[in-house]
């Protein structure tokens, strides 16, 4: 070996074990939810022992045994936990797991909401059959125990030791659109050291609160000054290779790369559109938003199985929803409208009608807005708690729509704004739905710019979209019809 290679190779070694001590440990959102989930399921577990003890005492069972257990306690009730993580599921967004006014929120949420279950079965069934005392126990355990380890973990995981230190490659529109995210997300998701680009006139500027650090030859000695846990790809250009090296080089070290579009997915729930490229659709849909047969199965069954539920709920509301629109404006009762669906497809919808008769006298095509004032009294309520949809499970029964996908829109309204907004056919990839993951995250788009936001979490549905996803869609729903928070 050369004299004079051997002293660089050795710098090269140390600087590599210094860079690879100085990553600290990394919990990402994915983990963080699991977590959240485990404790859920450990604290709802003690939860129930207590509620099957205090039932215990009380019914003077002073062998607290196996066949208390045979004799008084229910099957259905094992899956009082169960049911308690299923009213949580507001909580399992990371975003709001990081807030203690949302945890408070959402537990206590869930405690009415588990209270109003049980009052509703208690008064339908046979007296004396429900267990008062243990589900009351529970509840109250459940709620206490679950807010004292969700404060817990908020203290413990928002704390600087247990976040990934961060460098943002890319001083560019990449970089700075995520920086604006990152700024108007509160806890910040990780800490933020600062931004590196290869263009010298950034060197040393503050963008959006954040320093430009260096260039690409620069990396390699910021990620072991700074111990960098991880690095975020924002660039849109071309990179040169002194970049490119030094990225591989910071990915031996051990750190993590990502790419912009991925930690946007992460933050936000839905996809960067004004930032993607005219391929996206090609290779991001194409690769990853293709489903199973299983998939489509399962989902039909859902919506079949929906549809006949909701249609029994249809048949129960009609009348007293018949009397309240007559009360307050008359007729007509139901409200139809071609809508496009999946591939394009026209179809027709069913809804309660909420609006004035002459909503659009002149013609025009308007986009509904938060307070507008074409929507009557019993139409305010019934848009806020969904009741205004229930004629639609006629459509999902036929198969034009599905429980959970994109909102429906009218086909002017498509041609109009697939002129403004990228993409904005690509929502047509699937049936339209009662609900979506856009309807539960975000309200009414009265602008281009509030549409382009609906549009990006209704790629990020399609691109991501799972069984699992639709029951938890299908969940907040039901949150939203309790809150009266429709749109």
């Amino acid at each position: 070996m050369s004299p004079h290679i051997e002293p660089v190779m050795i710098k090269e070694m140390e600087t590599q074990k210094v860079i690879k001590r100085s990553v600290p440990w990394r919990i990402r959102s994915g983990e963080r939810r699991i977590l959240l989930l485990v404790g859920d399921a450990v604290v709802a577990g003690l939860a129930l022992l207590a509620g099957i003890y205090f039932w215990a005492a009380r019914d003077d069972w002073l062998n607290f045994s196996t066949e208390f257990l045979r004799v008084r306690v229910p099957t259905w009730f094992f899956l009082i936990p169960l049911i308690w993580i299923i009213l949580l599921v507001e909580l399992y967004d990371v975003r709001r797991a990081n807030r203690r006014a949302d945890t408070i929120k959402g537990v206590a949420m869930a405690a009415l909401a588990g209270l109003g279950i049980y009052l509703v079965v208690f008064f339908v069934s046979k007296e004396g059959s429900l267990p008062r005392t243990g589900v009351a126990v529970f509840i109250i355990a459940a709620s206490t125990l679950t807010l004292i380890w969700r404060l817990v973990f908020i203290s413990i995981f928002t704390a600087p030791q247990f976040m990934r230190r961060v460098l943002i490659v890319g001083a560019g529109k990449s970089g700075t659109t995520l920086l604006n995210v990152l700024n108007e997300t509160w806890p910040p998701p990780f800490f933020l050291v600062g931004l590196i680009d290869d263009d010298p006139e950034k060197k040393g500027l503050i963008i959006e609160k954040y320093p430009v650090l260096g260039g690409g030859d620069d990396l390699v000695e910021i990620i072991q000054r700074e111990s960098i846990s991880d690095l975020i790809f924002a660039i849109s250009g071309e990179m040169n290779g002194t970049m490119f090296q030094s990225m591989l080089d910071a990915q031996e070290y051990g750190v993590e790369v990502t790419t912009m579009p991925v930690v946007y997915e992460e933050l936000l729930n839905r996809v960067p559109i004004s930032l993607l490229e005219s391929d996206w659709i090609l290779r991001s849909f194409v690769d990853q938003a293709r489903t199973s047969t299983l998939y489509e199965t399962g989902k039909r069954l859902m919506d079949i199985l929906g549809g006949l539920i909701g249609l029994a709920a249809l048949v129960l509301f009609t009348p007293f929803i018949t009397l309240a629109i007559l009360v307050d404006s008359g007729f007509p009762i139901f409200f139809t409208q071609y809508r496009m669906g999946r591939r394009g497809q026209l179809y027709k919808i069913y809804k309660f009608r909420t609006m004035r008769q002459d909503s659009e006298h002149d013609g025009l095509v308007r986009v509904t807005t938060e307070n507008d004032e074409r929507i009557t009294r019993a139409g305010n309520f019934m848009r806020k708690s969904h009741l205004d949809e229930l004629p639609q499970v006629i459509n999902v029964l036929v198969g034009d729509m599905s429980l959970v996908g994109p909102r429906a829109e009218r086909s002017e309204l498509v041609h109009n704004l697939q002129r403004k907004i990228p993409f904005y056919r690509a929502r047509l990839l699937v049936k339209p739905g009662i609900t979506g993951w856009a309807q539960v995250n975000f309200g009414y788009a009265a602008t281009v710019e509030d549409t382009a936001v609906k549009l990006e979490y209704d790629l990020y549905y399609i691109k991501h979209r799972s069984l699992l996803m639709d029951i938890i869609i299908l969940l907040r729903t039901v949150g939203t019809v309790i809150g009266l928070r429709g749109t």
